[in-house]
């Protein structure tokens, strides 16, 4: 009897533990997505604007100096003096340093005499041809002498004048390449590196299947690692033939450098303007959502988001231009949208709210 009644207790506490109680019952009626319903999701905006943006084709330059020169020695001898350093601004025709002279002052005083003797001797002989005295071939070969004599001397000027190294060509002093007591060799030896960057030219290379977009005077960009400055330039030139090995064209573009920021081997950034679209709608690329399709954008319309579809034209540093799917004037999510569906919810905060809820 007592085993009857205590199996009827454990059947009777079974059944109890299984039935769910009413609180269960509105736990399973309320999920936890629809949390999103009932509180309004912080997101941060951005208004579309009507705006011009252009296509550019990105790539790298090479600065180069437009003018260069390896200034060589011209006579040899000692380097006598050093006038100028690396660095410093020098006009064409500066005297940079100076070869011994002595040798050659010499060799023009020599020279010098010389034709003083034949000119003394002219003079003697043109005396006394009137008197029959002079044959014309002796009178001849005299002038030829002088003529001989005359070139020398002004050779030998031209030797003393070499021996003061100057500058072909205004710049700036990349590098010297001698110190003060060494010895040059005449048309062999260098003595210094002269570049002129008052303006730079930029080398790039662009693929074969761009040609038709790249023209003389096209503006384009540049960008230089250590600088915070945008540099404009323009299409120089453009390369007649193509390269057969890499399939590219070589086009040249200029630089204004008046300030002196870029320097002649510098790398840069360039950004090549092809076309551009005016009056188009313009947005933050960062409000993008990436589809299995394309992309996708919210958009805040009152206190609720709505996920739009949009095609994308033009894009430059950040902006991207929307071809369909939006108008100017549209409020779309740039910070939150991850976070968010279709309608739901949300709550427009300025970046200083956003930073203080973290």
């Amino acid at each position: 009897m007592d085993l009857k009644l205590l199996l009827a207790l454990t059947c009777t506490t079974l059944v109890c533990a299984c039935t769910p109680s009413p609180a269960a019952d509105n736990a399973l009626t309320n999920p936890i997505d629809d949390v999103a319903d009932i509180i309004a999701m912080p997101v941060e905006v951005e208004t579309t604007l009507q705006d011009s943006i252009s296509h550019f084709y990105q790539t790298t330059a090479v600065l180069e100096a437009p003018e260069k020169a390896h200034v060589v020695a011209r006579v040899s001898g000692m380097v006598e003096s050093i006038h100028v350093e690396e660095g410093e601004q020098v006009s064409a025709g500066q005297v940079l340093a100076s070869i011994d002279p002595k040798r050659y002052r010499l060799a023009l005083n020599k020279a010098q005499a010389e034709l003083d003797v034949i000119d003394q001797e002219l003079a003697r002989m043109k005396a006394i041809a009137n008197k029959q005295l002079v044959s014309q071939e002796a009178m001849a070969k005299l002038e030829f002498k002088r003529q001989s004599a005359l070139a020398d001397r002004d050779l030998a000027q031209l030797e003393l004048h070499y021996s003061q190294v100057t500058s072909p060509i205004a710049g700036v002093v990349a590098s010297r390449k001698v110190d003060r007591g060494n010895m040059a060799t005449a048309m062999l030896t260098e003595l210094y590196f002269i570049v002129q960057q008052q303006q730079l030219h930029g080398i790039i290379h662009l693929p074969e299947h761009e040609i038709a977009n790249v023209n003389v005077g096209q503006l384009a960009k540049l960008e230089v690692d250590g600088t915070a400055t945008h540099y404009n330039a323009k299409v120089l030139r453009i390369a007649p033939v193509v390269d057969s090995n890499s399939g590219t064209l070589k086009v040249t573009l200029v630089i204004d450098n008046s300030q002196h920021n870029l320097r002649s081997g510098m790398l840069a950034r360039a950004k090549l303007q092809f076309d551009t679209h005016h009056n188009a709608i313009i947005m933050s690329r960062s409000a993008l959502l990436r589809q299995d399709n394309g992309y996708s954008v919210f958009v805040v319309n009152g206190d609720m988001a709505e996920i739009r579809d949009v095609t994308l034209g033009f894009n430059d540093d950040g902006q991207v231009e929307v071809l369909t799917g939006l108008a100017a004037g549209d409020q779309v999510v740039i910070r939150g949208q991850h976070q968010l569906k279709d309608q739901t919810k949300v709550d427009i905060i300025n970046p200083v709210r956003l930073a203080a809820s973290k």
